[in-house]
């Protein structure tokens, strides 16, 4: 009866830890969509448009780079923060 009650309670917090991620990628696309405008204003007022299109390639290479970087670190430092829940949740009482 204990694995009945669990069950629903897993896929609860499973459901819960999707959505959370869900909204939060939400609000980060919409941050950086916000950045995006910003961004692509100083380089229209500063670089003019025909010269630009290099800058900006060159731009969006930098920024993907640092998003990927950023992104493998905190994915390990998440995996990090579960396996220690996890290990402090499991043991012996």
């Amino acid at each position: 009866m204990s694995n009945d009650g669990e069950k629903p309670k897993g896929i609860i917090e499973e459901i819960l830890d999707k959505l959370g991620s869900l909204v939060t990628a939400a609000f980060g696309l919409v941050a950086a969509l916000a950045w995006n405008e910003a961004i692509q204003t100083i380089f229209r007022d500063v670089f003019g448009t025909q010269q630009a299109l290099p800058l900006m390639f060159g731009y969006a290479v930098i920024v993907t780079v640092i998003a990927v970087i950023l992104t493998l670190i905190i994915a390990r430092a998440v995996t990090k923060a579960k396996e220690k829940t996890s290990r402090l949740g499991h043991r012996p009482s």
